[in-house]
């Protein structure tokens, strides 16, 4: 059972020797660790505060972008309408000068039919007055082969015209 109690000399030196080493670990070693260990929290410290800074910076740059993404969603929408306006308007534009020019040329068209019918008109006209008056020659010309007639037909045409 000798190993369960020590003797007082034993347990002395071991008292000297704990006693030398926190002596010295007080003087020398505690401050160091300390001081690293405060060192080290200061990092810490300093690391989370650079990372809460550069979370803060990545929101506001993430809500800047956020931004700037709508503008220019609002401008295409905006450029998209102006196009669509501007599509319409030349369409309409369009639109409206082939209808004009669809009437000018419906115009020319009928201008061009009334003359051709009016020029067809007055040819007629002229081939069945020739062809009447060859005709009323010709049956002048029978019945009007004895001067009798001939000047019954000059005072019957003499009473017309004083009636008129």
């Amino acid at each position: 059972m000798e190993l369960f109690t020590p003797d007082f000399g034993l347990v002395f030196w071991m008292f000297v020797a704990f006693l030398i080493l926190f002596l010295a670990l007080a003087k020398w070693g505690w401050p160091a660790i300390i001081k690293n260990m405060d060192e080290r929290a200061d990092t810490i410290d300093k690391g989370v505060e650079y990372a809460r800074e550069a979370k803060e910076q990545l929101d506001n740059a993430r809500s800047e972008a956020q931004k700037f993404v709508a503008e220019a969603q609002r401008q295409q929408a905006e450029m998209l309408r102006d196009a669509a306006k501007m599509k319409s308007q030349i369409i309409e534009d369009a639109r409206r000068e082939a209808s004009e020019e669809a009437k000018k040329v419906m115009d020319a068209a009928k201008l061009s039919i009334e003359q051709s019918r009016k020029e067809a008109e007055l040819q007629f006209r002229n081939e069945v007055s020739k062809f009447s008056i060859d005709i009323a020659e010709k049956m002048v010309r029978r019945q009007m082969q004895s001067d009798k007639a001939q000047s019954e037909l000059v005072n019957k045409l003499l009473d017309e015209i004083e009636k008129n």
